[in-house]
């Protein structure tokens, strides 16, 4: 879906269009949500959107997908993803093993904490919530930290797109360019995250 399709289609269906998108985007990473959102933000300085209201809609759109993504697997195992992925269909929705290997290896690293850090890194935001599913990761939990997580993603950039006004194109490359800095943040805030729980936990273990 190209950049001029998703700004008509937020600029007649308003809210329910931002929900459907970004629900898309948590299923097909390739939409990408930078754009859905910043354009947004930039709307809301002309027409009946409000941020509150499109934060819920994105919001809304998020975990929607994300628990889609989550009842698909759990019908999943790791031969079924991978013969999925070598299929017609797995490469027309252009998922690519080693994003799907990232995205498993993040939460093996981190469990629960990567679902809601997860939401902040490109690509990985989408697909998290597959190995969720496949670990059974308690859907009532996976849903909060999901919300959690991308309610703070989405309040971000739909606020940026406001406050940018009509340079919200600036901004989204400027978001954009950043994201690898972004990833690597997030990342090594799991692993800092990480280390002080196992050291408070080994603390505690010998008193």
């Amino acid at each position: 879906m190209d950049t001029t399709t998703i700004m008509t289609l937020i600029d007649q269906y308003g809210y329910l269009a931002v929900l459907l998108l970004i629900a898309l985007e948590n299923i097909f990473p390739p939409i990408p949500s930078e754009i859905i959102l910043t354009f947004t933000g930039f709307l809301i300085l002309s027409t009946h959107l409000t941020i509150p209201g499109a934060i819920l809609a994105s919001t809304a759109g998020s975990v929607l997908g994300a628990i889609i993504l989550y009842g698909i697997g759990r019908l999943l195992t790791e031969d079924r993803l991978n013969y999925f992925l070598a299929t017609r269909v797995g490469k027309l929705l252009r998922l690519k093993p080693k994003d799907v290997n990232k995205a498993f290896t993040f939460f093996n690293h981190h469990g629960g904490k990567a679902i809601f850090f997860g939401r902040f890194i490109p690509v990985v935001r989408s697909l998290i919530s597959v190995p969720a599913g496949m670990a059974e990761y308690p859907l009532v939990r996976f849903t909060v930290l999901s919300t959690l997580g991308t309610a703070i993603w989405n309040t971000v950039l739909i606020s940026a797109g406001y406050l940018a006004g009509d340079n919200w194109q600036t901004i989204l490359a400027t978001i954009e360019s950043f994201s690898s800095a972004i990833t690597v943040i997030v990342i090594a805030a799991c692993c800092l995250a990480g280390y002080y729980y196992l050291r408070k936990r080994r603390a505690n273990a010998t008193k």
